[in-house]
């Protein structure tokens, strides 16, 4: 299958997915997300694959957030269709993946890029990374399983300040926090996850894809916080911060929210 916004390798049985659009600094469309989803459908059916690692192209960022232009002038009801087909065509489904996938963090990863990172098994980064989760400066909130997944990895306290203050952090304080598991310089990330991929080949891919549900099945909760994040999403396409914050990033100035 060949792609306009991904690259995508298979050597060793280990599949390398590279989301390679490096003038928008490899920012989520739409088109993206379906590449993306055509990927991994094809890692899971492929039985020569064991492994996966999901990276950026070049070394500024891993994924740059969402492209914001293609729903800046969403409705509410497109917002909450936005939020629920992405979480269902590629976050959760990464997720749930029966083979393990890496996120070799190359650079920034704001927004969804944060957010397709942490939909992967675990993480490792580059000692240039830079992660956050900035959608509230911009009237809205993640909607791509954010608010469900860092208080997972990192607390709910974390969680509450990264998200509220839309601050990045880098990545000593990703490892400090459990974001990341390790922290390399930039020509070593590559080569770490692939180092750990040939380790997870080693074992039953059997096994790891049981080990996957049952760790998964963890976290399910009696609320389903998905679809909570996927109403208010939504939600925030009504409002007057959502059209200011999104015409301020647009505009690239900053942001003036009523009685801010």
């Amino acid at each position: 299958m060949s792609y306009q916004n991904i690259i995508v390798s298979i050597e060793n049985e280990i599949a390398l997915v590279t989301v390679n659009r490096p003038k928008k600094l490899n920012a989520l469309n739409q088109e993206t997300i379906r590449e993306l989803h055509g990927a991994f459908k094809e890692v899971e059916r492929d039985k020569t694959v064991k492994v996966a690692i999901l990276t950026g192209s070049g070394e500024k960022a891993f994924v740059a957030g969402a492209d914001i232009a293609e729903f800046a002038d969403f409705s509410v009801k497109e917002g909450k269709e936005l939020a629920a087909q992405g979480q269902k065509m590629l976050f959760d489904f990464i997720e749930n993946l029966s083979k393990p996938v890496i996120a070799a963090v190359n650079g920034f990863a704001l927004g969804g890029g944060l957010e397709l990172a942490m939909a992967c098994h675990f993480r490792v980064a580059s000692d240039t990374a830079k992660l956050g989760l900035p959608e509230v400066s911009l009237g809205v909130i993640p909607g791509y399983g954010g608010t469900q997944r860092l208080p997972q990895l990192v607390g709910k306290g974390r969680a509450m300040e990264m998200i509220m203050t839309a601050g990045m952090i880098g990545a000593p304080t990703a490892l400090e926090y459990g974001l990341v598991n390790h922290v390399v310089p930039q020509e070593e990330l590559l080569p770490l996850a692939q180092k750990l991929a040939q380790k997870i080949t080693n074992n039953s891919s059997v096994a790891i894809g049981h080990a996957i549900k049952a760790i998964n099945a963890g976290f399910m909760n009696t609320v389903n916080g998905y679809e909570t994040e996927v109403s208010a999403f939504g939600e925030c396409f009504g409002t007057d911060d959502f059209a200011e914050g999104t015409t301020a990033f647009l505009e690239k100035r900053k942001a003036h929210f009523p009685g801010s």
